[in-house]
């Protein structure tokens, strides 16, 4: 790896622009095999990208960064170091910007968490050296090395003075503790939870709002059959109440008529028993 010697005495725009074309040179040395990744490496590297985006709306201080060459200084002289995880995670409030490369001395916080996977057939970097980088000369807090051909998973957690392997807890599951997360294999890869609740894929999140999907719109179709129900019972009480209407109407005819039939009967009583009375003679 092409190394860079820095001046200490470089002001910072100069320092910024000396990363600037170190990176750019850097990348322009990269041999072709550095770009042929494996399909299990792309297929964790995804289900890796997948997890930690779920996990950066309930954490947005988590930050995610997907082949980031990151720089920084090394060694009394401070020359100019490169090295490039599969997947970095830094834990920051405000948005790291980063650019074409992390440059250490120009952001925040350093690395938090160094992601990489490793197929023996296809072996793109030397993993070997990059330990040794994220150990001794970055100090990187936490280390993920996976062989998913072998399926050999080692978190690994700096003491401060090296790497120590984090054991499985009960849940056979490596935690970190300050993300309150943890990983584990899981059906062959590694699988990531948060708070002891797995961390969902794309496509479980796609089936999940299909699923939701499903209920609503049978939840819409109930609740339009209710209305058409309730449409149809309302109709049918509209037709009793006209019903009710026209009886009562023709029963208030009914009554009226009788009352008028009492009437009239009354008056003929009335003139019966009048003439009744009246002496013999008088006609």
């Amino acid at each position: 790896m092409q190394e860079h010697r820095m001046s200490t005495v470089e002001h910072r725009p100069l320092l910024r622009l000396h990363y600037e074309e170190a990176a750019e040179a850097y990348l322009r040395s990269l041999p072709p095999e550095h770009f042929m990744e494996a399909e299990a490496q792309a297929t964790q590297r995804k289900i890796t990208l997948e997890s930690l985006d779920v996990l950066t709306t309930r954490r947005p201080d988590v930050q995610v960064f997907n082949e980031l060459l990151v720089q920084y200084p090394w060694g009394r002289q401070q020359k100019l170091r490169h090295v490039v995880p599969d997947n970095m995670v830094v834990i920051h409030e405000k948005r790291i910007k980063a650019g074409t490369s992390f440059k250490v001395p120009f952001q925040p916080v350093p690395p938090f968490w160094m992601l990489e996977y490793v197929s023996k057939s296809n072996r793109r970097k030397d993993y070997e050296d990059n330990f040794e980088r994220y150990e001794r000369e970055l100090k990187v807090r936490y280390y993920l090395l996976f062989y998913p051909d072998e399926q050999e998973l080692t978190l690994y957690k700096h003491t401060g003075r090296k790497y120590r392997a984090v054991p499985p807890n009960d849940n056979n599951r490596h935690p970190i503790e300050e993300l309150d997360l943890e990983l584990g294999l899981l059906d062959g890869w590694v699988r990531f939870w948060y708070k002891g609740k797995l961390l969902p894929l794309t496509a479980d999140l796609q089936r999940e709002v299909d699923e939701q999907s499903r209920l609503l719109q049978e939840a819409i179709q109930r609740a339009e059959q209710e209305k058409q129900r309730a449409e149809r019972e309302m109709q049918r009480a509209e037709q009793e109440k006209q019903r009710a209407e026209e009886y009562r109407a023709q029963l208030d005819q009914v009554r009226e008529t009788q009352h008028a039939l009492e009437r009239e009967l009354e008056r003929l009583r009335a003139r019966n028993g009048s003439r009744s009375q009246r002496p013999p003679g008088n006609h």
